[in-house]
């Protein structure tokens, strides 16, 4: 586990952020610096200062985000990212939810197998995919959702802007 990974880089914001990275998966290198970038960037381009927050990691294999898909989802598949708010949070459809106080925002688990399949099937570079999981995640942490099309168009928007800002290519 690392903490107070500092989100510093070209397009980053230098806040200190606390995110604990544990890696279970060895095939995992560098997931603490695409989280260093990616969490933070979110956060700010919502207007959070990145350093009033905290975020969990884990960087796991197929097997063991299959078993928290069934658990946490009744789905026993292997799945790209999952996300746990620490708060419940209630999106008003087709607009921005509250934001959250200050505080621990909630725990990521991310398969490294799944991320590497997509990739390649999407003729995306690793770490861009990740990275936009990444903050795919942290959006779901402070409440957004795409479970209506209204609510997908704000995130993705949110996404894209994110993510250009970070130079990675548009993922849609």
């Amino acid at each position: 586990m690392s903490g107070g990974i500092d989100g510093g880089g070209d397009a980053c914001h230098r806040v200190a952020m606390d995110i604990d990275v544990l890696i279970e998966d060895e095939a995992w290198t560098g997931l603490e610096a695409l989280a260093a970038r990616a969490c933070p960037e979110t956060l700010a381009e919502l207007g959070l200062d990145p350093g009033d927050y905290a975020v969990s990691i884990l960087g796991c294999d197929d097997e063991r985000i299959a078993a928290l898909n069934a658990e946490f989802r009744g789905k026993p598949t292997p799945t790209n990212v999952l996300s746990w708010p620490a708060a419940e949070i209630a999106l008003p459809e087709g607009g921005n939810p509250p934001m959250p106080a200050p505080g621990e925002l909630g725990d990521i688990a991310i398969a490294h197998g799944v991320c590497a399949r997509e990739a390649a099937e999407q003729s995306k570079a690793f770490d861009d995919h990740v990275t936009h999981l990444l903050v795919h995640a942290t959006l779901h942490l402070v409440g957004f959702d795409h479970e209506h099309d209204a609510d997908a168009a704000i995130m993705e928007n949110l996404e894209r802007l994110i993510l250009a800002r970070l130079g990675v290519p548009d993922p849609y």
